[in-house]
């Protein structure tokens, strides 16, 4: 393979930046470009300083540390350095220059992990978790990263792979000895194997759901009318002025997403336009998002304004989040106006119901409260159990209990045994597209395509 480099630090002003080289001539083009203060051995482990110069001009570029790695213990397997710079986008690229110039090729994106796995340092799940600790937005999500990374749902593919296997020798002796008759016993020992197995991939099904939370968050909306303190909530659970307050109507045009942290879950936010009917273009459009965003939300956060008589723009939105998972919010009660909390067509609709200020925070921690019991976050736990956050292992997982319930069948309708064993192999085959072992070229550079360039 060819020897790669990357800028593998955010760019932009920093205290170091760090340029990443990977490959088989990459300690020879670090002799072309790195005066080391002291000269000796290459040696794993081991970090140099001195300066990158520009190979032909011998001019210093910057002072520098050089870490270097043998193959194959390093990330990649292949011999690998890090060069570790002033952080800043001219030193960085200057030094990135160089090493191409003298024999290195831009990375990819994700390639460096992408060559840890073709050569076998990490198969696909724990690349995959990789992508998902640079990602991460609650410790939790992290956590179970970290554990996929370390290997513990390979381990636990493994073992489920292991136990079929184990079985596929007493059918190849029953399709190879039919004469001793043993395929009434080997069908047993395939019931009983196909029962603890299905046992183990349901679990990780049924895992998804708290691992798709734990991965998206819970895709929320703020909704209401004009003017009722949805962007004043958003700027109070995020705890600064992210969007824009006014008591011009139709201040919100556009939606604003970011992400809020419950019990380690995230929750998505989105502040969306006031719906009301207008003749204002842009805030048509404003308008349709938010009842996209009602239509895709996965819980909503109706506010109502109780400084302001209950009126048709209001009947609009209690129509929108029917039949919705919705917490309401009577907002504004540090007035005692008392203009909308008993309202009947508010009460009838039978939603939690608080009663808020976004100018004192009164209401905010009950909120949180109905969120984690809506959803059951203090339940979702990561610590004992694997968790699937990820929606191609998950497919391939249904497509294994799939195969297992053929594999039932094939046998309650007395099919011959080496029916009963493609079915096993096809299980096989799914799981084996969860680690890699299995998985297309197409599939392993779809999955790289998203990571970031020097990962």
């Amino acid at each position: 393979m060819s020897t790669i480099v990357a800028i593998s630090t955010a760019p932009g002003n920093a205290g170091i930046g760090i340029i990443r080289l990977s490959g088989e001539e990459c300690f020879n083009i670090l002799d072309k470009i790195f005066v080391p203060k002291n000269k000796g051995d290459i040696k794993g482990y081991s970090i140099k300083y001195g300066n990158i110069v520009k190979s032909d001009t011998k001019e210093i570029i910057d002072e520098v540390l050089v870490s270097y790695f043998v193959a194959p213990k390093s990330y990649t397997r292949e011999n690998m350095c890090e060069i570790n710079s002033h952080g800043g986008i001219v030193v960085e690229n200057q030094i990135l220059q160089e090493c191409i110039k003298n024999g290195a090729i831009l990375a990819e994106a994700g390639e460096f992990t992408k060559r840890a796995f073709l050569n076998g340092r990490i198969d696909l799940s724990q690349a995959e978790a990789v992508i998902d600790i640079i990602n991460s937005k609650t410790e939790k999500e992290m956590f179970v990263a970290q554990r996929h990374l370390e290997g513990s749902l390979s381990k636990k593919i493994k073992e489920i792979q292991q136990e079929i296997l184990d079985i596929m020798a007493d059918i190849e002796a029953s399709i190879d000895y039919p004469e001793y008759d043993i395929e009434e016993t080997t069908n047993f020992k395939i019931n009983r194997m196909l029962k603890s197995v299905e046992e183990k991939l349901n679990k990780l099904r049924d895992s998804f759901e708290n691992g798709k939370i734990l991965k998206e968050g819970i895709k929320t909306a703020i909704v209401g009318k004009p003017n009722v303190g949805k962007s004043s909530l958003l700027n109070l659970i995020l705890g600064e002025n992210r969007a824009i307050v006014s008591n011009v109507e139709g201040t919100t045009r556009d939606t604003i997403e970011e992400y809020i942290n419950i019990r380690g879950i995230p929750l998505k936010i989105i502040d969306t336009a006031g719906i009301r009917k207008t003749e204002d273009e842009v805030e048509q459009i404003g308008v349709k998002k938010s009842i996209d965003n009602i239509n895709n939300a996965e819980l909503i956060i109706a506010i109502f304004d109780d400084s302001r008589a209950f009126d048709k723009q209001d009947e609009e939105v209690l129509d929108l989040i029917k039949n919705k998972n919705t917490i309401v919010l009577i907002n504004k009660v540090d007035l005692n106006k008392n203009l909308v909390k008993n309202n009947s067509e508010i009460r009838k609709m039978k939603k939690d119901i608080i009663e808020f200020s976004t100018v004192n925070e009164k209401g905010l921690d009950e909120l949180y409260k109905k969120i984690e019991n809506m959803f059951q976050l203090n339940e979702i736990y990561c610590d004992n159990s694997e968790v699937i956050t990820n929606n191609r292992q998950k497919q391939h997982i249904l497509l294994a209990i799939d195969s297992i319930n053929k594999a039932k069948n094939s046998i309650e309708n007395n099919m011959p045994i080496d029916i009963t064993a493609i079915c096993l192999k096809n299980i096989l085959e799914e799981l084996s597209e969860i680690t890699g072992e299995n998985a297309s070229e197409d599939i392993i550079n779809e999955i790289f395509k998203k990571f970031c360039l020097g990962k």
